[in-house]
């Protein structure tokens, strides 16, 4: 054990996700050895990112503007719209280059037992995005666990009377990876969504 105020370091620490008590430790002692300029930098960063970051008024992905980049962005395809759990699956899906369309933000995933429901997260709000007509359709792009597809499944049932277009993110077996690893569920949905490469 150490002194109150090195423990409480580490104690705060520990407290972020991924940072188990050794980890913890190790950061704390390596801000202990810092150049104070360097530590007095971290935290004013993080004192104002704290202020200053807070959720776009339309997608609910993070910001410093009242909008988001993406949502400020009038070349991106407003038909076309993307439901991902956080904030952090807008920058994954954003890497692929892939998609030009805009994004829904739900903050988190259906999950009864750490006591999230439908009501926690913004499912009301994407309903009340699709009210004007002008998406046709909705991707749904949860995590392939337990809570992303029971999150899914409620929003297909949501959306599906709606008359849109609703897709889901094809899951399977990662390039690179071999067969003998991939666990059960992967493997099952690589068969369940396979493709023809033929005529």
């Amino acid at each position: 054990m150490y002194e109150s105020v090195i423990q409480d370091l580490i104690e705060e620490l520990g407290q972020l996700p991924g940072i188990g008590p050794k980890s913890a430790q190790r950061i704390a002692f390596h801000l202990l050895d810092a150049d104070p300029e360097d530590v007095k930098r971290l935290a004013a960063t993080l004192v104002d990112a704290k202020t200053r970051v807070h959720f776009c008024a339309i997608c609910f992905n993070v910001t410093v503007e009242t909008e988001c980049r993406i949502c400020a962005d009038t070349r991106r395809d407003p038909a076309i719209l993307c439901v991902v759990e956080e904030s952090k699956d807008v920058i994954a899906i954003e890497r692929t280059r892939e998609f030009r369309g805009r994004y829904h933000v739900l903050g988190g995933a259906i999950s009864p037992l750490a006591g999230v429901g439908p009501d926690q997260l913004r499912i009301k709000e994407l309903l009340g995005r699709l009210q004007d007509g002008a998406v046709t359709e909705v991707i749904i792009a949860t995590d392939p666990n337990l809570e992303g597809e029971a999150t899914a499944t409620y929003l297909m049932r949501m959306l599906m009377p709606l008359g849109l277009r609703v897709t889901k993110l094809a899951s399977g077996l990662p390039v690179g990876g071999d067969l003998e690893y991939a666990d059960e569920v992967t493997l099952g949905r690589a068969f369940e969504h396979r493709t023809s490469i033929g005529s």
